[in-house]
């Protein structure tokens, strides 16, 4: 006999893990978010100043979880493996922040647009296309005042990510290498071997592969996202609440996720990179933070 509560239940989890639809809850710019916004799972967009919509954050749950290269393998940095408490809930963006929404805070503010794609002129330069691409050839400043910008025009606090913070987003509440399971398998992500029309050769258009858990895109391959966190050899020493880790005589910032360019052992939920904060290349882009 069907047993209506396991239904029930059942179908409660199926509405968190469904990605909301794009018309998602619009919040207005300087108002605090109220139910049902908090919910975790909640898709919303902020507003901003001009009346059109800030990029779309899912919201992720406050959580306790094992920090590093958990199962072994992994590199030297990525150990010890450690216990992070995530206190309270945040937003995450759905997507890695796409051209077209960073080509607006370039029109709106004067600054340059990076190039979608490769950077040299004349036969080895590359023109992959916007729109729904994920930006890249920016630097952590340029991301850190994109964040800035958001944060002006709607009256919330968006910043770039912790490195904790990203890594337990990307899990998805699993503690496997991958958010899917222990291999990289095919067609799952853009990465070099990862089986994908896009691997070692371009970006792919944000949404292109299934969300994890947690309703995040492309949190593996299609290009490295920039943290907070200046770079440290090893979790020796790292911060166990979320917050980034700065400081140290290495000023280069975390990047997390791995690219369309990255082997399939460095688009791992733990495995980590790292470049100079004006750096600008074709592997990099990012996703930004919400405070709630």
């Amino acid at each position: 006999m069907t047993n209506p509560y396991r239904l029930a239940t059942g179908a409660a989890l199926l509405a968190f893990l469904v990605i909301v639809s794009p018309a998602a809850a619009e919040v207005k710019p300087g108002s605090k978010v109220s139910s049902p916004v908090p919910t975790a799972g909640s898709v919303f967009r902020d507003r901003l100043k001009n009346g059109s919509s800030g990029p779309e954050m899912v919201v992720i749950p406050a959580g306790r979880f094992r920090m590093g290269a958990i199962f072994g393998g992994g590199d030297p940095d990525e150990k010890p493996v450690h216990w992070v408490s995530i206190a309270r809930p945040f937003a995450m963006g759905k997507y890695e922040v796409t051209f077209e929404e960073y080509d607006r805070f370039c029109d709106a503010t004067g600054r340059e647009k990076p190039k979608d794609g490769r950077r040299w002129f004349g036969p080895l330069s590359r023109e992959w296309g916007r729109g729904r691409m994920p930006v890249m050839n920016v630097s952590w400043e340029d991301a850190a005042a994109y964040a800035k910008w958001l944060s002006e025009q709607t009256g919330q606090k968006y910043r770039l990510p912790s490195e904790a913070e990203w890594e337990f987003a990307a899990r998805g509440g699993k503690d496997t290498p991958f958010w899917w399971g222990g291999t990289a398998g095919e067609k799952r992500a853009n990465c070099k071997g990862c089986g994908s029309k896009w691997d070692n050769k371009k970006g792919a258009p944000a949404g292109s592969f299934a969300a994890n858990p947690y309703g995040l895109f492309d949190t593996a391959g299609n290009v490295w996202e920039w943290c907070l966190d200046t770079w440290h050899d090893s979790y020796t020493g790292a911060p166990a609440d979320g917050s980034p880790w700065l400081g140290g005589d290495d000023t280069r910032r975390v990047q997390r996720g791995g690219s369309f360019g990255s082997k399939p052992r460095y688009i791992r939920s733990s495995a980590r990179g790292r470049g100079a904060p004006d750096g600008q290349y074709v592997y990099l882009g990012f996703r930004v933070l919400r405070e709630l």
